[in-house]
């Protein structure tokens, strides 16, 4: 039976194809809130037709004013709690860990086997980063974002340890970030470049040290990071700098696929 999971976020809506656990099909459609016609736009661009389903699994965003059958095919809404973990355990072949989903927002998800709870999370996200871009560097593009931040380099922003203290401290080392965009208090005028990478720097930072404590509170094994902000190669290693600096491991499992991962997780819900 070919399920389709349908997670209806406030940025992308994310749209898996699975048959027997198996993902045949993944991609981005710009469809807007939940609706009927948002579920004819996905079924439209994936050249699908309704004959073809035996179930639409829908997560996210106002999912819940979808119609409970769409041309004769039965929908099913999944909850975002467990649609984020179940599809994070699934693609890090796990069976438990806290599941963190880094999007436009920041949801971490406690999921052991089949139980799956909202441990935190952060308003940082990626609509933080895109919105603080507008802001200082004039684009909300993330390709173009991603581009200037891995030509910069963060210290031009940030206040180091070895410019407040003289060094580093316990077994933090002497670059580690003492204060995000620090040096802009004494008017530092930094490129564009080194603003991207301050702003980079700043949302993996929140979102690896909430992680970080949070998984140690929810006494979990592993962190498995999904969602599309991890796409953006200076934010996962941002994210990563936070397991460096901290010398964590295991370190945190990024798997393939893991934009669809909420999606994923609401077709596998499907009974």
């Amino acid at each position: 039976m070919l399920k389709l999971g349908i997670d209806f976020g406030l940025s992308n809506t994310d749209v898996v194809l699975v048959e027997n656990r198996q993902i045949l099909a993944n991609q981005i459609v710009q469809t807007g809130p939940a609706s009927a016609d948002a579920l004819a736009q996905v079924l439209q661009t994936l050249g699908l037709r309704p004959v073809e389903l035996g179930v639409i699994a829908g997560c996210g965003g106002l999912s819940h004013n979808l119609p409970e059958r769409f041309e004769g095919i039965r929908v099913q809404k999944v909850g975002e709690a467990e649609a984020v973990g179940r599809g994070g355990l699934a693609l890090a072949g796990l069976e438990e860990a806290l599941v963190v989903s880094a999007g436009t927002g920041t949801a971490m998800i406690a999921a052991r086997g089949e139980t799956y709870e909202h441990f935190t999370g952060s308003a940082v996200g990626g609509g933080t980063l895109l919105g603080l871009s507008r802001l200082l560097l004039g684009t909300t593009d993330p390709l173009e974002v991603a581009r200037l931040a891995a030509q910069g380099d963060p210290s031009g922003v940030d206040s180091t340890l070895v410019d407040v203290i003289g060094g580093g401290i316990g077994h933090l080392p002497p670059d580690a970030t003492a204060v995000n965009f620090g040096r802009l208090v004494d008017g530092a005028q930094p490129s564009r470049e080194d603003l991207a990478a301050g702003l980079v720097t700043l949302v993996g930072q929140v979102i690896g040290m909430i992680a970080i404590n949070a998984v140690r509170a929810a006494e979990l094994p592993q962190i498995v990071i999904v969602g599309h902000l991890p796409d953006l190669e200076p934010v996962r290693r941002a994210l990563e700098r936070v397991w460096y600096f901290y010398q964590i491991e295991p370190r945190p499992l990024i798997p393939p696929r893991s934009g669809w991962a909420t999606a994923y997780g609401a077709a596998l819900s499907v009974l």
